[in-house]
């Protein structure tokens, strides 16, 4: 157990993928460290496959981006969550709003 809080204490895990860790903790006999590389569980931190994913969200959402721009703050929500779809949610969530803030205003 300390070594999954360890790994959510240092950026490896967020809350969402520790909830997965945990389980399959629970479910064997593996360590946190274990789970995460046989699961491929790690975060994305990457700042560039960040951006990345960001730029093809922005490109596809037109619409989404146009409603933001225009004082729908939902809309900045629905983009986020495009994002973090699209990394199948292992993108670092505060690193995806502030890269896709950056790239709106």
């Amino acid at each position: 157990m300390a070594g999954l809080v360890k790994k959510i204490a240092d950026g490896t895990l967020s809350g969402k993928l520790a909830k997965k860790a945990f389980e399959a903790m629970w479910e064997s006999d593996l360590s946190a460290e274990e789970i995460i590389a046989r699961d491929g569980l790690q975060q994305v931190t990457d700042t560039g496959a960040i951006e990345k994913m960001v730029e093809e969200v922005l490109s596809a959402n037109a619409k989404t981006v146009e409603e933001y721009r225009a004082g729908k703050e939902k809309a900045f929500n629905a983009l986020v969550g495009q994002v973090m779809k699209a990394s199948r949610g292992k993108a670092n969530p505060q690193q995806v709003q502030e890269i896709l803030k950056a790239k709106l205003d």
